[in-house]
């Protein structure tokens, strides 16, 4: 693959590469560019010389790039959803949906060309107006992650162009292709050249110093929150605004009331959805006593009848890489050494044929897993999921804000009182009752702590993206009267 920099399809100026893992077979898969500091700085070059026309253009005439896009993109998406298959490890039917919503996205957000609108204020005097109007930031750096990588590269890159901004797109190095895939629409849709930039490379070696780089107006980027916390730091010097989305640990509460057979298709769905590689996964598990058994011996039922394997052909497909398979070895011979009962899963899966190589891990359950324990502390981001007993609302809910993070939940019950309750006390960004997810394009996807701040999606994620710029006016003609000075001196 290559690099795209003020329009030009480009290597690396040092002409190193880098692997890519097809996480399915654990075969090389392809090479991408190792980007330089010196690519960097031609790619922010690109996207300040091009800043001016490209936010003299009317957001309409911006818009008509974006549908453009979809288009092209939606004419050609078997290419996609193939490609999400041997990069990402994603099953087939989740790649369907992935391309779904990135078509969705680009939809919603050009749908906003005529929308995004200012205030005129009354002055403090007669014939004074305040014009509060929105402009773009400058240069938008994307930084996007690994899990879902069609759809966060667009959920990022449509409002940002949509709005005047100029954006580098520097993709997670495990899914580089997808990346450049939904790049080359763009290109072909015609965005001006140096409008939109995609540099690669490894994160420790560019990663800094773009996002510490002087041009830098907004930094926007979905990851873990150990991240999340460099990039404030390296951001500060140069005080850029930030949209961060970070880790999540997300309980999921089922009720004595609850619709069994709906809660445990929601719960299959919000646990082994992309293996587990979700902010938004189930990470904590947390039944009514009165149903907890009875609850936990049909869940582990349905997860055992889950096959593992072929993404065209299963319902589990592989962990994104050798980390992330190690990472869930490690927690699962924690909860063992802990003495937590695995009831189904935990250990890697035994793939025989093509996929012997690929990072499958069993779909794991664990029971009665302590409160303290890291299961129910750190994010796991695999397909691993500990259940505990609960007696009281109470107790469900303080539990649930029991973690630093604070993206997604659930709840399952028919009780209005404790929806409600749950709408003022589950301190989440996102409160899913009686239905799985995820996000639509129109929710403003955000969360609390440690999950990091602004958020997207929605009108209010449009907003993230522009600036509200203030133009005091006196039109009266009049001799200016200013208290703080004499006007015998003029």
């Amino acid at each position: 693959m290559k690099m795209l920099i003020n329009g030009e399809w480009v290597s690396s100026q040092s002409g190193e590469e880098i692997k890519k893992i097809n996480p399915s077979t654990g075969e090389v898969l392809g090479m991408f560019p190792a980007g330089t500091k010196e690519d960097v700085d031609r790619s922010i070059d690109a996207a300040e010389d091009s800043f001016n026309s490209w936010s003299d253009m009317t957001s309409v005439e911006r818009a008509k790039i974006l549908y453009k896009a979809r288009d092209l993109i939606a004419a050609k998406r078997e290419e996609l959803e193939n490609l999400l298959i041997s990069e990402n490890g994603k099953i087939l039917r989740e790649a369907r949906d992935e391309v779904n919503g990135v078509l969705d996205q680009i939809q919603y957000y050009a749908e906003f060309a005529r929308k995004i609108t200012g205030d005129v204020v009354e002055g403090d005097t007669s014939r004074r107006k305040i014009f509060q109007y929105k402009v773009p930031y400058g240069i938008v750096l994307a930084l996007t992650p690994w899990n879902f990588p069609g759809a966060m590269v667009v959920r990022k890159l449509a409002p940002a162009l949509l709005t005047g901004n100029t954006v580098i797109l520097k993709p997670s190095s495990d899914t580089p292709f997808t990346a450049e895939w939904i790049v080359k629409k763009f290109v072909e849709a015609g965005i001006p050249k140096g409008v939109l930039n995609l540099v690669t490379g490894k994160g420790s070696e560019i990663g800094d110093y773009i996002v510490a780089h002087k041009k830098i107006a907004l930094v926007t980027m979905t990851g873990s929150t150990a991240t999340g916390q460099r990039i404030m730091k390296q951001a500060s010097s140069n005080m850029a605004k930030l949209v961060l989305e970070l880790g999540g640990k997300a309980p999921f509460i089922v009720w004595k009331d609850a619709d069994i057979k709906n809660t445990l298709k929601t719960l299959i769905w919000a646990k082994f959805l992309n293996v587990g590689q979700s902010c938004i996964a189930a990470e904590r598990l947390y039944i009514h006593e009165e149903i907890y058994e009875s609850f936990m011996n049909k869940f582990v039922e349905i997860t055992k009848k889950l096959k593992v394997g072929d993404p065209t052909i299963s319902d589990v497909g592989p962990l994104i890489n050798a980390g992330a398979l190690k990472s869930a070895e490690m927690f699962t011979e924690d909860a063992k050494e802990s003495g937590i009962k695995i009831l189904t899963g935990g250990k890697k899966a035994d793939i025989s044929g093509k996929f012997k190589g690929g990072y499958f891990f069993e779909p794991t359950i664990l029971d009665n897993v302590p409160q303290n324990s890291k299961l129910f502390q750190e994010e796991i981001f695999g397909p691993i999921l500990g259940a505990a007993p609960v007696s009281s609302i109470e107790e469900a809910i303080e539990k649930s804000n029991d973690s630093i993070y604070g993206l997604a939940s659930y709840l399952f019950t028919k009780d209005p009182n404790f929806i409600f309750l749950a709408a003022e006390k589950i301190r989440f960004g996102e409160v899913y009752v009686n239905m799985p997810g995820p996000e639509s394009s129109q929710g403003y996807h955000t969360g609390f702590r440690m999950t990091g701040q602004a958020g997207e999606g929605s009108k209010y994620g449009i907003e993230e993206y522009v600036k509200l710029k203030n133009m005091y006016v006196d039109y009266s003609g009049k001799d200016l009267k200013i208290n703080t000075i004499r006007d015998d001196i003029f």
